[in-house]
């Protein structure tokens, strides 16, 4: 008996061995094909800009674009910076935000139902329009840039935290009311951990929406950041500056997003995250 229990751990280790190098080898195909396909639009890039299909005004070199990081008149690091507090500091207000207000939410359902719907609706609102306003009560510079970047990505979070707030077990709920938990606990042992999925999904769609409405801020009340600079250097079609700058904004945008799957890869298992489960 003990030889056939020895055998049958065995088995078990194998079959783990094989799942676990199995999953490490598709991990390897999935970041090797995004790298291919990266590098593929890379080479597309620099074989039209060669062939001279397109004058280069229009669509620079590789070369050329690269060679605008070393030009100090651009003043690339300041205006790195300012866009990356601006995006970084917005965003992270919106999360802290989101989630306490989505907490009230489920705590005082008179307050969801006097106050969620007026948030939807807010939400439905064009935020390139309020524009104007945010420059008349704030001023130009980082903090209407902050806020543009914090009421883009706050509605998305509040809204989905919201649900994953609701999607707690009901029964559950009455077994820890009845055992004389307090709100507090019910939402750091229950609520929370069941809302998790829904809060990093919803971190990750306000990561990209970040972005944006930081850039938007700084087209309309800025007076620096990668924004600003593509205004300026459009009037001189600075097509490569130009390149450059959205280069860097997309860098930034996956830095964000990336942070943000690291952190659900900490706190959230796998087979609980939203973009894991079967369809």
């Amino acid at each position: 008996m003990a030889e056939t229990a020895s055998t049958d751990d065995n088995a078990k280790a194998g079959r783990a061995g094989g799942a676990s190098f199995s999953e490490y080898a598709d991990t390897i195909r999935r970041y090797a094909t995004i790298a291919a396909v990266h590098l593929t639009v890379l080479a597309v890039w620099y074989a039209v800009t060669a062939a001279g299909v397109l004058k280069p005004f229009i669509l620079p070199s590789p070369g050329a674009t690269l060679e605008t990081l070393f030009q100090p008149h651009y003043r690339w690091f300041d205006n790195v910076m300012i866009t990356v507090v601006e995006i970084f500091v917005g965003y992270w207000l919106a999360v802290v935000a989101a989630v306490i207000l989505a907490l009230l939410f489920s705590w005082f359902r008179t307050l969801h139902t006097a106050f969620f719907p007026l948030f939807v609706t807010f939400s439905m609102i064009p935020k390139v329009a309020l524009g104007p306003l945010f420059v008349v009560w704030f001023g130009y510079g980082v903090v209407t840039n902050i806020f543009f970047a914090f009421i883009i990505s706050f509605f998305p979070i509040l809204i989905t935290t919201a649900r994953g707030l609701r999607e707690v077990e009901p029964d559950l709920l009455d077994l820890v009311r009845a055992l004389k938990g307090t709100r507090w606990q019910i939402f750091i042992k229950i609520q929370f951990p069941g809302a998790l999925p829904y809060i990093f999904s919803a971190m990750k769609v306000g990561a990209i929406l970040a972005v944006a409405g930081a850039i938007v801020g700084e087209f309309i009340a800025s007076s620096g950041g990668l924004g600003y600079l593509m205004i300026q250097v459009q009037t001189t079609l600075d097509t490569a500056a130009m390149f450059m700058a959205v280069i860097l904004l997309t860098l930034l945008g996956i830095s964000l997003f990336a942070l943000v799957l690291l952190l659900e890869r900490i706190f959230v298992v796998k087979d609980a995250r939203l973009d894991t489960r079967p369809a």
